[in-house]
């Protein structure tokens, strides 16, 4: 049985979208990218493109994007947005995170997005063979001195950085031990336009234990930290 995010993955990506416009109001997420491996002119590749979050991000600024994501529902989302930006530099396709139809050698950077540490839950007994494929994809995409780059949620709702489950927190230990990947840490809060709205979208990706507490203390603006991962290979 498909699991809670599954489901979302492959059958709800307007509410999806809807939640996702609502993060990084403050445009953290660029800012740091930015510092980590200047965008401009270069070659990206992305996994897990989602709805295009970062896709949209990017393809104003880069020479080339080609963005792939398991889930065709998703990825129809993100298309439409690319094609009202009336920029060509852009190519998508629906691909495993660990088997991308792409080149080798062929891109300067490689990211993802809170992508990846879904192979943690989904594959609780053998996720770091899981990530040792998806990553090892990035490394072949890449071309000499090229950066990969990832980013990944440190918990919604706290004003404290923290993973929200143990298994992230071994995943994001491993990186950065074993793995040798460099981290920050920055703020993607959520700002939504009423009360109303942050229930329920909240409600609908992240239960109702934080919807309750959203209505409780009245969060408009939502506390979120996110883990960004890199390393140059």
């Amino acid at each position: 049985m498909p699991d809670h995010f599954q489901t979302i993955y492959s059958q709800h990506a307007d509410q999806y979208e809807a939640l996702i416009q609502r993060e990084d109001y403050e445009g953290n997420i660029l800012k740091t990218l930015q510092t980590i491996r200047p965008l401009a002119g270069i070659d990206v590749a992305e996994w897990g493109a989602g709805t295009g979050r970062l896709t949209l991000m990017l393809v104003p600024l880069v020479k080339r994007l080609r963005a792939y994501e398991g889930s065709q529902h998703m990825l129809d989302v993100a298309i439409a947005k690319l094609k009202a930006t009336g920029l060509a530099n852009w190519q998508t396709e629906v691909a495993d995170n660990r088997n991308v139809p792409a080149e080798d050698d062929s891109a300067d950077v490689a990211i993802e997005g809170w992508s990846f540490g879904h192979l943690n839950g989904w594959y609780p007994d053998s996720w770091r063979e899981e990530m040792s494929k998806a990553l090892g994809e990035m490394e072949r995409v890449l071309r000499p001195g090229g950066t990969i780059i990832l980013l990944e949620t440190l918990g919604t709702g706290r004003e404290t950085p923290k993973a929200p489950t143990q298994g992230l927190a071994e995943l994001y230990a491993w990186l950065e031990g074993e793995q040798d990947y460099q981290s920050t840490i920055i703020r993607t809060d959520y700002k939504f336009e009423s009360l109303e709205e942050a229930e329920r979208l909240t409600r609908f990706f992240f239960g109702d234990e934080l919807a309750n507490e959203v209505v409780r203390k009245n969060w408009v603006i939502l506390p979120e930290s996110t883990g960004v991962w890199w390393k140059t290979v």
